[in-house]
């Protein structure tokens, strides 16, 4: 799933080629990817015509901004693309929207395993949406401090893992930069998260922010699905210290990486430098 560098990268890859142009029309053969309005012809009468003022994001969200106050929020999730190709080139396989732009291009949205998810929103109505209205601070952002999050750490639990891939603790981190910060702060994943002190609490929050800002530089990561918005693969995959490297040996101790299930995913890990 594409986690906050690679929607970020989106983000920047279309953000000016967007901005300003008009959506004059839109083809649907997916219907179920759009969630609201339920009635697919409402969806299309109200998008059609609009003008795109910007892109922004919240976390794994991409909030395309329209005239009007309307909002196209587009979550990605397991293997979702969104393209910005000429009018002219053939449409692919997967392809279940696409949104006709004033100046001959389009906007696609392709996902093999059809999970993504396409709202139509007024501004004000982000917070109906499950997975924004109770979205945690961004890595990245002011609200991001480290009194904040040791505070969301002080009550749970759960292992440190677990907490780390919840959008309400941290928003926009998944899987793969989860096991890159436990690692980069030396941090076991099935600690629990109240059992880490003040000072570990503190490297796993610089981590966070370093991970997430290296990852951004190097566009984000691509295994298999991930692309930004003009069909380039990100960088990242290279630089990964743990996630998908098991049993190779270890850049700080030569220990072999492991791999196990906690919380139900898979998480990476080397036990001989992470405690």
């Amino acid at each position: 799933m594409p986690e906050l560098p690679e929607v970020e990268t989106i983000r920047r890859s279309l953000t000016e080629k967007l901005a300003g142009l008009t959506i004059d029309n839109l083809d649907i053969y997916f219907e179920k990817i759009v969630k609201e309005p339920t009635d697919i012809d409402r969806f299309k009468e109200i998008v059609t015509g609009k003008k795109i003022k910007g892109l922004d994001r919240l976390g794994k969200y991409l909030l395309l901004q329209l005239s009007d106050n309307y909002i196209i929020v587009i979550h990605l999730r397991m293997t979702g693309r969104l393209l910005y190709v000429a009018d002219y080139e053939d449409v692919t396989k997967h392809t279940h929207l696409i949104f006709h732009l004033g100046n001959n291009y389009h906007l696609r949205f392709v996902d093999v395993r059809k999970f993504g998810t396409i709202y139509l929103l007024k501004d004000n109505e982000l917070d109906t949406i499950k997975g924004l209205a109770h979205l945690g601070p961004e890595p990245l952002s002011e609200n991001f401090t480290a009194q904040v999050f040791a505070d969301s750490l002080k009550k749970k639990s759960k292992k440190i893992k677990q907490v780390l891939l919840d959008q309400d603790i941290v928003a926009g981190l998944g899987n793969i930069y989860a096991d890159e910060v436990l690692f980069e702060s030396h941090i076991l994943p099935d600690r629990p998260a109240n059992s880490l002190k003040a000072e570990e609490v503190e490297e796993l929050y610089k981590s966070i922010i370093k991970i997430i800002k290296e990852a951004i530089d190097h566009r984000g990561t691509t295994f298999s699905d991930y692309v930004d918005g003009e069909g380039k693969k990100g960088e990242h995959q290279d630089h990964l210290k743990v996630y998908q490297r098991t049993e190779q040996p270890c850049s700080r101790c030569q220990c072999p990486i492991k791999k196990e299930k906690i919380a139900g995913r898979s998480s990476h890990y080397c036990p001989g430098c992470q405690h």
